[in-house]
């Protein structure tokens, strides 16, 4: 049975996995997600990138600023692949995509960002579009418009997630392509794996999962304190 990785290495080497896995099986827009708020995006999206390096300069990383994009020219060492950024309306990101690109990893594109990423996915057609960290949902972006967020949740439908771990009060939510969605619980400093799901489990159908299993259950979970193996998970990634 499968566990939740506990250092920063193995995240790194699953998500590396999982997403080249979902790549072999066809799909071409992928999601790497890990919702952690300590963690340290551009140290470990240069990590996450060695995986497919190789390809050097059919490679484009893709941020979503020319700010990033010269942060990471700057600050990365040797690196064979190029670096860029999601354009603009003076820069429009159909105009850096080039015949000799052959995968795309955008770095933490945001709501902002979504129509620049779904014209970048459009424009690629069968190559890969890898979305590390995306923040799609994120519901602190505010003025993004009624129709820009009816593009964003359209473009959603057609992203695959292959590898994502979100830590909750006293449990996790996990999914390493090609398993399925899981919920895991911290039970004396262990876990155990609560259910697997087709879908990401959201709402209620989480909480039925949750609460069943929460000890002391009246009908309301109840924290537990800090989510202790996972908390060590999170230190490790926010060195």
């Amino acid at each position: 049975m499968s566990q939740l990785p506990t250092t920063l290495e193995d995240s790194i080497v699953l998500a590396q996995a999982a997403t080249i896995a979902a790549i072999a099986a066809g799909h071409r827009r992928i999601t790497v997600e890990i919702l952690i708020p300590e963690l340290k995006s551009m140290n470990l999206a240069r990590q996450f990138i060695e995986a497919f390096s190789e390809g050097g300069n059919t490679l484009k990383v893709l941020f979503s600023d020319t700010g990033a994009a010269a942060l990471a020219k700057r600050n990365w060492d040797d690196i064979n692949f190029k670096i860029d950024d999601l354009g603009s309306s003076r820069s429009p990101i159909i105009d850096k995509i080039q015949d000799e690109d052959r995968l795309f990893i955008a770095i933490e594109p945001s709501a902002i960002e979504v129509e620049q990423v779904e014209k970048l996915c459009n424009a690629a057609g069968d190559r890969p579009v890898i979305l590390f960290l995306p923040k799609l949902e994120d519901a602190a972006i505010v003025g993004i418009g009624y129709a820009a967020r009816q593009l964003r949740d359209r473009f959603m439908t057609t992203l695959t997630c292959a590898y994502y771990i979100k830590p909750l009060e006293t449990s996790a939510i996990y999914r390493c392509y090609p398993a399925q969605w899981q919920v895991w619980l911290e039970q004396n400093d262990d876990y155990t794996l609560l259910a697997e799901c087709a879908q990401k489990p959201v709402g209620d159908e989480l909480d039925e999962i949750l609460m069943p299993s929460t000890p002391g259950n009246s009908g309301t979970p109840k924290p537990l304190g800090v989510f202790a193996s996972l908390g060590r998970f999170l230190r490790t990634l926010s060195r």
